[in-house]
């Protein structure tokens, strides 16, 4: 996938940046380092030529699966409004996250393959390549992995978290997906109130509803769990002051066109 100065290819299961070849620059002959003059005091900075391979760096710091390589907002195909309003959402989102807004936050829910995953990377990979703007990508089940090991090397708490408070925004994929323990609430519980208190941006994605879906009388099965449900009363209550829900439907494109999401 390629894009301004850069290509995003698949590389030992990651989506990896590569920024393409330049002309060597010739306000610092390639040092990548100026010395300028700033009230009266010189001082050593960045050369500007070196803003596309920070943003790389940035992005490959992510660690986005390799299957979401081709995620942007420019190969998104929208197929029914409720993608048309996730989209707008998206860019909203991006903006809010610019100017600081304190509900910079996004979740977007629905049944697999609709596409929402594609969104989420696909908004961090503008917020980075065309802002500058750190980003953090974790699936769920990862992050609580992460959360484990950290735990069993006695890491200290804040060691252990700061991977995912830090970052001014944090994407978590299959937001709710687990076994639902007590451990498992008391981690997101943590992340999820340390970012509202630092007002970090938080982009989710779930495969749970928010409201049960119409039961029929023939029904046996049991019912579908919420995502209010799977997070719990202080969780759900906490983002609701942070995000903005939106549903995404459509087709499945992982059976129509292979799509991640």
């Amino acid at each position: 996938m390629q894009g301004e100065g850069y290509t995003i290819v698949q590389r030992d299961g990651l989506a990896v940046a590569v920024a393409d070849p330049q002309p060597q620059c010739s306000r610092c002959g390639g040092r990548g380092r100026l010395e300028v003059e700033i009230d009266g005091v010189r001082r050593i900075g960045r050369c500007r030529c070196q803003m596309l391979p920070d943003r790389v760096a940035m992005f490959n710091a992510m660690r986005v699966p390799a299957r979401h390589a081709h995620c942007s907002l420019g190969t998104f195909r929208v197929e029914s409004d409720s993608q048309r309003l996730a989209v707008e959402l998206v860019r909203a989102l991006i903006e809010r996250v610019r100017s600081n807004d304190e509900r910079s936050g996004l979740v977007l829910y629905g049944a697999p393959g609709r596409g929402k995953t594609h969104l989420a990377v696909a908004a961090a990979r503008e917020l980075i390549f065309g802002h500058g703007i750190p980003a953090r990508f974790v699936e769920f089940s990862h992050l609580l992995s992460d959360i484990r090991e950290g735990i069993g090397r006695n890491d200290p708490e804040a060691t252990t978290l700061a991977p995912y408070i830090s970052p001014p925004v944090l994407i978590i994929d299959e937001l709710g997906k687990g076994r639902k323990t007590d451990f498992e609430l008391s981690v997101l519980d943590e992340i999820v109130s340390r970012r509202y208190n630092a007002r970090g941006a938080l982009v989710a994605t779930t495969n749970f509803p928010l409201r049960p879906p119409p039961r029929k009388p023939s029904d046996t099965h049991a019912p579908i769990e919420t995502l209010p449900e799977r997070l719990g009363d202080r969780i759900f209550s906490r983002l609701q002051e942070t995000v903005r829900w939106v549903g995404v439907e459509g087709d499945d494109f992982r059976v129509t066109r292979g799509r991640s999401g």
